[in-house]
């Protein structure tokens, strides 16, 4: 991993003439994403992310926290929050931010420890990789959850993106779920290594979190087949 993504966060902190991303999956052209958005305050974020900072208590582990948005909003207001990232990049920009807890690590990887809230913000499904890792994931965070603790999770129903039939079906392949992508990232000329990401419909993550013993609750939907779940135990 050359950890591109993680490289436009670190130089957006610190002023190493930051560039715009260029994200591109299987299934999408070319976009451009400005580093900065990584960076929004509170009332620049969707409503989404906001309504699962309301909903945030307790001890909190934010995974996946990239630029660590969420969890300095988080701990502003008081909270223990960790923030975790496979990005050594994206964290050192955590840290530089102020967030006391900020650490490189695999959500996988955590043992003996119990949170009270765990995030998994801007399409947090996409950890998965694939739908076959699925429960693998969710077995995890199972694992991770106090008594009363919750799982706040968003992600979109991407089926829009495949072609209408005249008979209003739509055309999507065959082979495996089609929220499954490869996505490449492209910072400064460079190009990382294509990597699977998972976007999961609120049914099918519904009944991944009830094959696995955990409660699932649609709390809200944004304005472009995106949702934000609560799983229980």
């Amino acid at each position: 991993m050359k950890d591109l993504f993680g490289r436009a966060i670190l130089d957006y902190q610190t002023n190493n003439e930051p560039q715009d991303l260029i994200t591109e999956t299987n299934i999408s052209e070319a976009d451009e994403m400005s580093v900065a958005y990584l960076f929004r305050s509170l009332k620049e974020m969707p409503k989404l992310e906001q309504k699962a900072l309301q909903l945030s208590k307790g001890k909190i582990l934010d995974v996946g926290c990239g630029a660590g948005s969420h969890s300095l909003y988080l701990q502003e207001k008081g909270f223990d929050v960790t923030s975790i990232d496979i990005s050594e990049n994206a964290i050192q920009a955590c840290q530089l931010r102020g967030l006391k807890k900020a650490r490189v690590q695999n959500l996988l990887d955590i043992h003996n420890e119990t949170f009270d809230t765990i995030l998994l913000l801007m399409n947090g499904t996409g950890i998965f990789e694939t739908l076959a890792q699925t429960s693998i994931y969710l077995q995890k965070l199972k694992s991770l959850l106090n008594p009363n603790g919750q799982i706040l999770i968003d992600s979109s129903d991407i089926i829009y993106m495949f072609d209408e039939e005249e008979d209003g079906s739509k055309w999507i392949p065959v082979d495996g779920y089609y929220g499954e992508l490869t996505f490449t990232v492209s910072y400064k000329n460079q190009t990382e290594e294509p990597f699977p990401w998972l976007y999961l419909d609120y049914n099918t993550l519904q009944n991944a979190a009830h094959a696995n013993g955990l409660n699932c609750e649609l709390i809200t939907e944004g304005e472009h087949f995106d949702y934000l779940a609560q799983l229980s135990l």
